[in-house]
């Protein structure tokens, strides 16, 4: 069993906090369509990172902000199968108010959507696609997540699903622990730890921040 304090947890969404694999597959397969680019290039493209990134691999000589609001309305119309994974309502229960954000790949409006639907509660603060310069694997998304809670990054655990968002933790100098949602083990070598499912992570509350425990299938 591993211990972990932290001042701070920052959470990544889909894959994390909610499945939105089906409705993320349908969108871009329904864009790539539209667009003349094979479904599977586009919806491997597009796992864990922003939206506007994968537009510019995938049609750069398109108008990259219309693509943009294009995507988001194909997804944001697509959130029938949006389900909570195990383990994150008693997880995000357990957090103290302050402790734990959202750091996210997803526009704010599909986010917001997103959380809603599903019945999680929404952070009056997180970092979402449209706040950062720079998306994933570049750490400023995770080093703006640190400095929304006030908290240095390496006092910060990111929790994580995808390849670019565990670099991202670890670039920014936090501790990073993925689940096997998305990708193996070895795609996760960037994660310092690797769990199943957040289904079995315990959170106490201590003098200066949180502790969590669990048991990983792989440490680095």
């Amino acid at each position: 069993m591993v211990k972990v304090e932290v001042r701070g947890v920052l959470f990544d969404m889909d894959g994390i906090l909610v499945s939105s694999l089906g409705s993320v597959e349908r969108s871009w397969t329904t864009y790539g369509e539209m667009r003349g680019v094979d479904g599977a290039t586009a919806i491997k493209a597009a796992h864990g990172k922003r939206a506007i990134e994968t537009i510019r691999l995938l049609r750069p000589d398109l108008d990259e902000q219309a693509e943009l609001k294009l995507i988001e309305d194909i997804e944001c119309a697509d959130v029938e199968d949006i389900e909570v994974l195990k383990g994150v309502r008693d997880l995000l229960e357990r957090l103290p108010v302050g402790h734990w954000t959202i750091v996210t790949s997803a526009t704010y409006r599909l986010a917001r959507l997103r959380l809603e639907t599903a019945g999680l509660p929404v952070p009056k603060r997180f970092i979402t696609a449209d706040m950062v310069a720079n998306g994933k694997p570049h750490p400023e998304p995770y080093l703006r997540g640190a400095a929304l809670l006030g908290f240095a990054p390496e006092e910060c655990l990111v929790i994580e699903d995808a390849p670019a968002g565990a670099k991202a933790g670890r670039a920014a100098g936090a501790k990073v622990l993925t689940t096997l949602f998305s990708h193996t083990q070895d795609e996760l070598a960037a994660a310092d730890w690797v769990v199943d499912s957040l289904e079995h992570v315990s959170v106490r509350t201590t003098e200066s921040g949180v502790e969590l425990s669990f048991e990983p299938v792989l440490v680095r």
